[in-house]
């Protein structure tokens, strides 16, 4: 079951990303939308499987969508418990990683290190 959470969660963290209230962007500055593993056109011709858009509340993709519960940020990393609804009305928790890097994207891991991948942001 845990690699099929992996799975998941690497799949939406290429759409949105919730998370709890808070003072600023900076706090949580990786909200936007990003295609999984490809260099992002951001002018609709990107592949709607590759895209994810993180926003404060929800990581969302062509999988489901994620709230996030909670969230730590230390530096250039960011860590979020999520609770992610699947089809068929499953309901997967788990622990996910984003951590920002010189060109912009985020490299992302989930909790089991099953399904690394790289988000590139779209436009600015």
């Amino acid at each position: 079951m845990h690699h099929n959470i992996g799975r998941l969660l690497a799949m939406l963290a290429v759409i949105a990303v919730a998370s709890t209230p808070a003072a600023g962007d900076d706090d949580f500055p990786i909200i936007g939308t990003y295609a999984k593993d490809q260099v992002c056109n951001g002018d609709g011709s990107d592949r709607p499987d590759l895209v994810v858009k993180i926003t404060r509340n929800e990581i969302v993709s062509n999988l489901g969508a994620c709230t996030i519960l909670n969230r730590k940020r230390d530096g250039r990393t960011i860590w979020a418990h999520v609770q992610c609804k699947m089809p068929g009305d499953s309901v997967l928790l788990g622990d996910v990683t984003f951590t920002r890097r010189d060109d912009g994207a985020l490299d992302f891991d989930d909790q089991d290190h099953t399904s690394p991948a790289v988000l590139y942001k779209c436009g600015k």
